[in-house]
Order: C-alpha cells, then sequence, then structure tokens
C-alpha cells in the first residue's frame, strides 16, 4: 500500500471517532461497567421511570464523582442495558467515558432521553451473557470488569442462571445486584419471598460480588448510589448493613423461576 493510501485509510479511521465521551479501543480505565436494568411486564411504568431516575441521580451524585478521583486512571466506562426475555436486550447507552461531572450529566441525559419499554418475560442468564459479550468485545483495558444487574423477579426464560454466572465469572467478570422488593411476593404466581437470597445464591459472583436490595420506592436512589461508588472505588456505604455478599451454600432452588412458569404455562 502507498503512503498516499496509507494516510487516506487513518484519516477516515479519525473522522470515524466521534467526540465526547465514547469509550473506544486502547483506552485504560479503571473499571468497566455494565448496568443491566430490568424492562419486563412485572415492573410498571412508574417503577421504571424511578429505576431510571435513580441511576440518573447515582452518577451525577457529589459521591460518586468523588468515588472516580481514587481510581489511578480516574475514569471509568459505563453502558446502560435494558433487557428481559432471553432474545430481549437493547444497549440504551454506550460504552461512554466518565472521569467528571460533565461526563455524568451527558450520560444520565442519554438514559433520560431514551422512551420507557416494558418487554415479556424475564432471562437474568441473558442479560448476563448479553452484557458479557459487550465487556469482551469493547476493547477497552478495564482494571475490573462488572455486570450490574438489576431485577424484581427469578430467571424463567433462557440457560440456568447460576451456570450462566459461573461461566460468566470464569471469564474474570464480576456479578453484582440490586434485586427490587417493592411488591408482596403474592401478587404474582412468579414472585418470590427472599428475592434478595435469590441473588445472594444464583445470580451474584465474582470477586467482592455484592446484593443490595431495594424494599421501597424511597431506598432507590440511595441504594443505586451506594452500589455505584462501591463498583467504583471499594468505598464502604455509609449504612454497610444494607449490602449483602454471595453465600456460601445455596439456600433456594436457582430453577425456581423455571419451574414456577412451566406449572403455569407448561412452555
Amino acid at each position: 500500500m502507498s503512503r498516499v493510501r496509507v494516510w487516506l485509510a487513518l484519516a477516515a479511521l479519525l473522522l470515524a471517532v466521534p467526540a465526547g465521551g465514547r469509550a473506544w479501543a486502547d483506552d485504560q480505565v479503571d473499571v468497566e461497567l455494565v448496568l443491566a436494568v430490568d424492562v419486563s411486564y412485572s415492573m410498571d411504568l412508574d417503577e421504571l421511570a424511578l429505576q431510571r431516575e435513580g441511576y440518573m441521580k447515582a452518577v451525577t451524585s457529589p459521591e460518586f464523582l468523588n468515588a472516580l478521583k481514587l481510581g489511578p486512571n480516574g475514569r471509568v466506562a459505563i453502558a446502560y442495558v435494558e433487557w428481559a426475555g432471553v432474545e430481549e436486550q437493547k444497549l440504551v447507552v454506550d460504552w461512554t467515558f466518565i472521569s467528571g461531572p460533565k461526563d455524568a450529566e451527558a450520560f444520565a441525559r442519554a438514559i433520560g432521553g431514551a422512551p420507557l419499554r416494558r418487554v415479556y418475560r424475564t432471562s437474568i442468564s441473558g442479560a448476563m451473557e448479553f452484557s458479557a459479550g459487550l465487556i469482551e468485545h469493547n476493547a477497552i483495558r478495564g482494571l475490573r470488569r462488572v455486570i450490574d444487574i438489576s431485577g424484581d423477579g427469578t430467571n424463567n426464560q433462557g440457560p440456568l442462571v447460576d451456570a450462566t454466572r459461573d461461566d460468566v465469572v470464569g471469564r474474570g467478570i464480576t456479578i453484582n445486584g440490586l434485586p427490587l422488593m417493592l411488591k408482596e411476593a403474592a401478587g404474582s404466581m412468579l414472585d418470590i419471598d427472599q428475592l434478595d437470597i435469590y441473588y445472594e445464591d444464583c445470580v451474584i459472583g465474582g470477586p467482592g460480588a455484592f446484593v443490595i436490595p431495594v424494599r421501597g420506592p424511597h431506598e432507590f436512589a440511595d441504594a443505586i448510589k451506594t452500589k455505584l461508588v462501591l463498583e467504583i472505588a471499594g468505598v464502604v456505604p455509609p449504612k454497610p448493613q444494607l449490602v449483602h455478599r454471595a453465600a456460601d451454600a445455596t439456600r433456594v432452588s436457582c430453577a425456581v423461576g423455571e419451574r414456577m412458569w412451566m406449572e403455569r404455562w407448561g412452555n
């Protein structure tokens, strides 16, 4: 290839890279973090809006922005994903560098600007695998790699959740959880008591993995903020009793969601 053609190729690559906070190949960050957010029909529109508002407030909070400064690179790469059934994952906000208030505010606006949607079924395993693929194929070099899963129910479609969790963790990715326990389990045949225990036993894994349950709408913003600060910098939260670690032994069946779905629908 001639020198002119080489320069033209390089120029084309440079022109293809957008401005702003977008994260691209060979960029080093302290954490690569996928925020994987449940948008299944078990969440009503008010809860979906509250959930989004919680993430928007968390990434722009002083606590989160201060936590960014504690890492050796002073910046992270975050992607925002919405998920439901096994083939229903959507990258709502692509990988974005956040190193200060302007980046954080732009990321929050991008979350808020996307239309709310609801989709059938709940495949936590599908969300895990999709999010892991985003991390493994982004060419960003993160000191830590984390998937942050929020949801209000058990896995009822797709591969077994604990087997998928073990596979993803074996690839060097930590999975944390935000179980949303806003409704009484008796309200639906597909709900279970102690969703936080299910998340501890079947969903989270990897070094330092943890769960922060949300038991009321008023807890959303604080829980999300606490979780993001922990994930970004490992800072001890002001209320450590909120944080639950992975269990040493399984206390619930990790196939409970699939079993309840079969009993109700038969397929």
